[in-house]
């Protein structure tokens, strides 16, 4: 960035005011303009930077931004860019924006927009904040219901919710993601969609902060959405959608050194249309509460080339944790191959290893397949409240069609208590592992001797786990609040 636009802020926003600020619909957007008009006016190679104003004046409330071609947004630190809750200011022209709906016809738009760029980005120490627990303003939800309020009619009533996304980046290449926080998203965190080259480096995700929670997420009875409408107070089990990060039929992507916790998947490798995702790097990377590092449930037009090391995942006992996972179904399925999991330390995982063609109960010609998937270094440390884990290892075949899972186990061990094997779903076979071929060692493999050949259901096993020394996990685990003072954990 060879020179810099800068706005500065001429408002003080505190976190627990900003909602009284923007009481009035009308005010749900005053810096959205000229931070716009900056950054159409900025030229290529340069950076609009958001910036703290002479009085110490830190906060903006802004709608739905645009990127340019060349432009990075850089958001200093000690500043945060505040989103809009009005969902009038999100509508794409469906007119649901902020509902729950029976139509899956999405009818909001992002906050923050790359779509065909080259070479934008967003960086800097600062904050962008969703407010996914404040009340919406406007609509039929106005004082009644949050964005997360909204999400969590999915579950209550089996209904669409109509959430913004954060961030979402369309078609285009080289787009930079750089030490920037991202909190509270209304619904997904980070999009990718059809993006050639990306890095993301240093990121911090969150969902819900503790601007929406209590310490270690504990939340009086009766004050969170499965019981209480508006609700109070949230946890990550209750943020529904609120995916970290999700590049999908993506190309050359890497998520190094960053740190993810969240109501759903850390990361979902996602791949719905052409092209395929492939070319993935995930580096040095640690997550906490979500539904773990996975691929899927689209896998379509297909996922390869991918590559995990260095992951250190912490679940804190969640019951909807998941660990390493590819999942798809017969409706959204397709090839993925060639994934290689390296290094990985996890711990208060409720299910730490997750291979499922079964995901939903969703039926269709679109097979998913799952081969060349490798985990070599692989450490799960139990869990703090003694909670078992279970493990999903399951080929697709139904009516005829057989696609074994073909997995390498090397060097993959539990301490204490062995996973449980989980059992079938959503018309799968009912006794897993099937459908599997397993290649164990030359390391250990410390459950092995639950993994048992079938003729009947096509488990073979070759290869004899051997001795080796576990990942060392000693300094693996970095405590969330370290990263980002506002966590709860």
């Amino acid at each position: 960035m060879a020179a810099q636009h800068i706005v500065r802020h001429r408002r003080q926003f505190f976190v627990r005011l900003i909602d009284t600020l923007d009481a009035d619909p009308a005010n749900s957007q005053p810096d959205a303009a000229r931070i716009q008009a900056a950054m159409d006016a900025c030229p290529a190679g340069q950076a609009v930077k958001l910036t703290a104003g002479y009085s110490g004046e830190s906060g903006f409330l802004s709608g739905p931004l645009r990127l340019k071609s060349g432009v990075t947004l850089w958001i200093d630190q000690g500043v945060t860019l505040f989103a809009s809750r009005n969902p009038a200011n999100y509508d794409n022209g469906v007119g649901a924006c902020g509902t729950a709906t029976a139509s899956k016809t999405k009818s909001c738009n992002p906050l923050i927009l790359a779509s065909d760029t080259a070479g934008s980005g967003i960086v800097g120490k600062g904050v962008i904040d969703g407010r996914g627990g404040s009340l919406l303003t406007s609509g039929p939800n106005a004082g009644k219901r949050s964005w997360w309020d909204v999400a969590y009619q999915n579950k209550t009533m089996g209904l669409n919710q109509q959430n913004p996304r954060l961030v979402q980046v369309s078609k285009g290449s080289a787009f930079t993601l750089h030490d920037i926080t991202l909190e509270n998203s209304p619904n997904f965190h980070v999009v990718l969609d059809s993006v050639a080259g990306v890095t993301a480096w240093g990121i911090k995700i969150l969902s819900p902060s503790l601007e929406y929670t209590k310490a270690r997420y504990a939340c009086p009875s009766g004050t969170t959405p499965d019981a209480h409408t508006p609700a109070t107070c949230f946890t990550p089990d209750t943020v529904k959608n609120t995916d970290g990060f999700d590049p999908g039929q993506s190309s050359n992507v890497v998520l190094a050194y960053s740190y993810i916790s969240t109501g759903d998947d850390d990361v979902a490798v996602k791949a719905s249309k052409a092209p395929a995702s492939n070319n993935l790097t995930f580096a040095h990377n640690h997550f906490y509460y979500g539904h773990g590092m996975s691929i899927g449930s689209e896998t379509n037009s297909g996922v390869n080339n991918v590559a995990v090391t260095d992951l250190t995942m912490d679940g804190y006992d969640s019951p909807n944790g998941n660990g390493l996972r590819i999942k798809s179904d017969s409706s959204r399925g397709g090839m993925v191959s060639d994934v290689r999991y390296e290094q990985v330390c996890m711990r208060n995982v409720r299910q730490p290893l997750v291979f499922d063609p079964y995901y939903s109960s969703s039926k269709g010609s679109l097979y998913p397949s799952f081969t060349g998937i490798v985990i070599s270094g692989f450490r799960d440390l139990g869990s703090a409240a003694s909670q078992s884990s279970q493990v999903t290892f399951s080929g697709y075949a139904t009516n005829g069609v057989v696609k074994p899972l073909e997995i390498t186990l090397d060097n993959v061990v539990f301490d204490g208590t062995q996973p449980a094997l989980a059992t079938g779903h959503n018309g799968g076979p009912s006794v897993l592992p099937a459908y599997t071929h397993f290649t164990l060692g030359p390391g250990p493999v410390s459950f092995a001797n639950s993994i048992v050949t079938s003729t009947a259901a096509d488990v073979t096993v070759s290869g004899s786990p051997g001795n080796a020394a576990p990942v060392d996990c000693s300094g693996a685990f970095v405590p969330l609040k370290s990263v980002l003072p506002d966590s709860p954990i």
